[in-house]
Order: C-alpha cells, then sequence, then structure tokens
C-alpha cells in the first residue's frame, strides 16, 4: 500500500548545492528535489554524491533525480541511495517497467520511484511503467520529449504525449502527473498558464526550478477559497442525511462527493 503523498509543486536544487536544500524546503514547495542529473555537470557528480550522503532532513519530503538508467553515473547514484535513502527517488529518461524493477530491487519496494517520461520509447511503454507497484506517479519531461522527436516543445505540438501521460495515470490507478519545467521563471503569468493548461488536462502539479515559480504555480493547482467552502458544505450535507441531498438546487450523488474529498484534499495539501 502506497502511503506517500503525491507532490504538486516540488522544487528542483542542484545536488551539488547543498547549503540551497533548507532555504528550498522553506520556499512553499511541497518537495525538494536534489538533483544528481541534469543541473549537476560531470566534474560535480562526486560532490553531489558527498552532499547526499550527509544531507540531514528537511521539513518537506527529499526527493532525489539519479541520472538515467545506463548512464556512466546511474549505478554510483544507486551507490549512494542505498545507504542515504531519500523520501522519493525521480528516475529520468524512464524507457521500461524493468527500469523501475531494478531501482525496486536495490532501494526496496516501499520507496517511491517518480519516472519522468522524457522520450517516444518511454511513451510507447509509459502503460506498463504506471502499472509498476513502486511507482508513485510520473512525470513528463517536454522538452527532452520533443528532442528526441524532433518536434517543437509548445504546447500543441505535445497535446497527443501529455494525453497519454494522464490517461495511462489514471489506467494505472496512480496520482494525476507531474507537467514539465516552465523555462521563464521572471514571469509569474506564464508560469500561471502553464500551471492551468496542464491542470485543464489532468496533471496534477507541475516541476518547478525556481522559488518564484512557486506561487503562482500553487496558485493554480491549489482550489480556490469559494471551491473549499462549497466542498465542506457538500460533506456537512451528507454527513447528517443518509439518503439523496440537494444542496443549492442541485443533487448531491457519489461524483460530487468525490470531486469534493478531492478539493478538501488538494486545499488543505497546499495551505
Amino acid at each position: 500500500m502506497q502511503l506517500s503523498k503525491p507532490l504538486t509543486v516540488p522544487l528542483f536544487v542542484p545536488g551539488h548545492r547543498p547549503e540551497l536544500l533548507p532555504k528550498a524546503a522553506a520556499s512553499g514547495t511541497d518537495a525538494v528535489i536534489m538533483d544528481l542529473e541534469d543541473a549537476v555537470s560531470e566534474a560535480d557528480k562526486p560532490a553531489a554524491h558527498e552532499a547526499l550522503a550527509a544531507s540531514s532532513a528537511l521539513s518537506v519530503p527529499l526527493v532525489v533525480r539519479c541520472n538515467g538508467f545506463g548512464s556512466m553515473w546511474f549505478e554510483k547514484d544507486l551507490e549512494v541511495l542505498v545507504k542515504s535513502p531519500p523520501d522519493m527517488v525521480m528516475l529520468p529518461k524512464a524507457e521500461s517497467a524493468s527500469h523501475i524493477e531494478v531501482l525496486a530491487q536495490k532501494l526496496g519496494t516501499t520507496m517511491p520511484i517518480i519516472p519522468i517520461i522524457e522520450s517516444a520509447l518511454g511513451l510507447g511503454t509509459v502503460e506498463d511503467i504506471m502499472a509498476h507497484p513502486s511507482v508513485l506517479q510520473c512525470a513528463f519531461g517536454h522538452l527532452d520529449f520533443s528532442l528526441d522527436i524532433g518536434a517543437e516543445s509548445h504546447w500543441e505540438a505535445l497535446h497527443y504525449a501529455r494525453g497519454r501521460v494522464v490517461l495511462a495515470s489514471r489506467l494505472g490507478n496512480k496520482a494525476s502527473p507531474l507537467d514539465g519545467v516552465s523555462v521563464r521563471f521572471d514571469d509569474e503569468d506564464i508560469v500561471a498558464g502553464e500551471a492551468r493548461r496542464a491542470r485543464d488536462m489532468g496533471f496534477g502539479g507541475k516541476l518547478l526550478i525556481h522559488p518564484r515559480q512557486i506561487s503562482p504555480a500553487k496558485g493554480v493547482f491549489r482550489p480556490s477559497d469559494d471551491d473549499y467552502a462549497w466542498a465542506k458544505r457538500v460533506m456537512e450535507a451528507v454527513a447528517s442525511n443518509a439518503s439523496a441531498v440537494q444542496l443549492d438546487g442541485a443533487m448531491i450523488d457519489v461524483p460530487v462527493i468525490k470531486r469534493a474529498e478531492a478539493i478538501i484534499r488538494n486545499y488543505e495539501a497546499l495551505a
């Protein structure tokens, strides 16, 4: 049984900069992703391993993005992860359920894994990946994916890929996926707009690369105060009635109750 809470607005921190971890944890994010992959040069990867080995508990979950399966650093990452396990592991360029199984065998089946779909092969096997019991939720790396298939990285070009990731997450009975990063962090409207399109399509959150992106992204994925108040009223109405209930001239049925429960859960998680 998966006990870990899915992520909504996790923030990346370069793995060789451990002094940034406490600051990131206090920024309003719901998890800190210590990156051992793209944000760390080859020369700095040993320093990132040392930082992970010396890391201490944070006020939010610590996620480690290791290097990709088959890279020259993957096995070295695993050695450190076994000795200093984080709260979750993020696997970039995931392309097979067997990749997830390798992590599960090394780190234990209770370690939550977040695969990132970043290639045509990864998308082609995403249903199998999402069926693996160690997977908590997945993320979509649209920048690497567009490079892999030779497409533009804008929203319209990758609509099918995003839709398939959302659908595979639902079919695997996993949490709604995380959309990829916004490369702009100096314009809150752009971040909020990209987050809103992802949310409307079924994504449950977004990967972030700068603290300034947290507030606009959280503002999108966190339900409004009005929605929260409505959801509380729904749950109060059904709590005192065993039969069909009306609220504001509408019947409250099972889908309405489930929506209210989700609003309350998401609102309180991002308070």
